[in-house]
């Protein structure tokens, strides 16, 4: 593990004393934002003077709610993304605005909310505050915080449900109006963290739109960052949303019903954009808990037309299409890191029924287009 640098004393849990202060606009501008706080941060700028930071004893956070903390020591992440999503430097003694957030990601972090206000880590660079409960080997150790207190507006604890622009029990007016054409959706699923699923999503928007077609795109779980619909809206989707819109930092953790209802939620809103088709991210692994589920579900398959499936090796394709066939769902085809190298693609192919499509070539039009027609 790498040692981490530029760290400041943190005080010990029984030195810390309840927390009740006014924020005035110096300090609110002063205060770093995260992208999973950019519509609270928003608000917190217009008017300051409604909020305030509070630390009690007995708090207890909960996933989604917003804490001002104070950068103690620098680890992994050295970056927070800001509203915007710009990659803003960090320094120790910076107070910053995160939310809670359980954190699945076996390249990095499993994390969960803790019980208390007390020391915590910087698990994602979207900004999600957690407390670290293992971490994979290579990296570096978590950058540590001190929570100052959390964001409190008008008596209420803030969480981020509370100013998200979209609701999954409420349909947008958009949604609500929605006609009754109904474009196709394809959702994108993979091997793993880093199997290539939102590199595929984009290249195939990237196609679609070639065509001359309107594209909207999201990303239904995982973890919040401004990563993956900013490529999706570099591709040319002309509508994109993500589970933060939702008012929800990561997805990890969350009760099934909830995930059900966000996927749905979001394909109703990206289906009444206009669009002529639909394309939806599934993060993380087939494996993975809400992703297991979902694949399950009767429901996915009816909202879900058809599946492309981003995996890193020959290996993982083979038993990618095994697990999709096997749950009735219309594999349209492979691709991902695999068809990074052409061997490993020859080998996937010779062990695959359906066909393995390079990530870039889903950039063309006519291999865009024809992912979209039922086998």
């Amino acid at each position: 593990m790498a040692v981490i640098a530029e760290t400041l004393p943190v005080q010990s849990t029984a030195a810390r004393k309840d927390v009740q202060q006014r924020i005035d606009a110096a300090r609110a501008r002063a205060i770093r934002a995260a992208y999973t706080t950019r519509f609270v941060a928003a608000e917190l700028q217009r008017n300051p003077q409604d909020f305030q930071i509070v630390r009690q004893t007995r708090m207890v956070p909960g996933p989604g709610d917003v804490v001002i903390a104070k950068v103690t020591g620098l680890g992994k992440h050295k970056h927070l993304q800001s509203p915007a999503s710009r990659r803003q430097l960090i320094f120790a003694g910076q107070e910053i605005m995160v939310a809670y957030g359980h954190r699945y990601a076996p390249d990095q972090f499993l994390a969960h909310v803790p019980q208390d206000l007390g020391p915590c880590q910087l698990v994602a660079g979207g900004g999600v505050a957690s407390e670290v409960i293992e971490q994979h080997a290579s990296i570096d150790q978590a950058t540590q915080l001190e929570p100052v207190g959390l964001l409190v507006r008008h008596g209420k604890v803030v969480n981020l449900l509370d100013f998200a622009p979209l609701d999954i029990n409420n349909d947008s007016p958009r949604a609500a109006h929605a006609g009754a054409v109904r474009p196709p959706v394809i959702a994108v699923l993979g091997t793993s963290m880093n199997s290539g699923k939102s590199t595929t999503l984009g290249c195939l928007v990237n196609g679609l739109v070639n065509a001359g077609m309107s594209v909207a795109a999201g990303k239904a779980t995982g973890t919040g960052a401004g990563n993956d619909p900013n490529l999706f809206i570099d591709a040319g989707a002309f509508s994109v949303c993500d589970f933060t819109d939702f008012g929800y930092p990561t997805t990890y953790r969350l009760d099934y019903e909830t995930v059900r209802s966000l996927l749905v939620a979001m394909i109703r809103e990206q289906r009444a954009s206009g669009a002529d088709a639909v394309i939806i991210e599934i993060a993380d692994g087939l494996f993975q808990g809400e992703t297991s589920r979902l694949l399950a579900d009767p429901m996915f398959a009816e909202h879900v037309d058809r599946v492309l499936f981003s995996a890193q090796d020959a290996l993982g394709a083979q038993a990618g299409e095994r697990i999709l066939l096997e749950a009735g769902l219309d594999l349209a085809a492979v691709s991902g890191v695999v068809t990074a190298s052409p061997l490993a693609a020859q080998e996937a192919q010779s062990q695959l029924s359906t066909p393995v499509i390079g990530t870039f070539e889903l950039c063309q039009a006519e291999v865009a287009t024809s992912l979209l027609r039922a086998k």
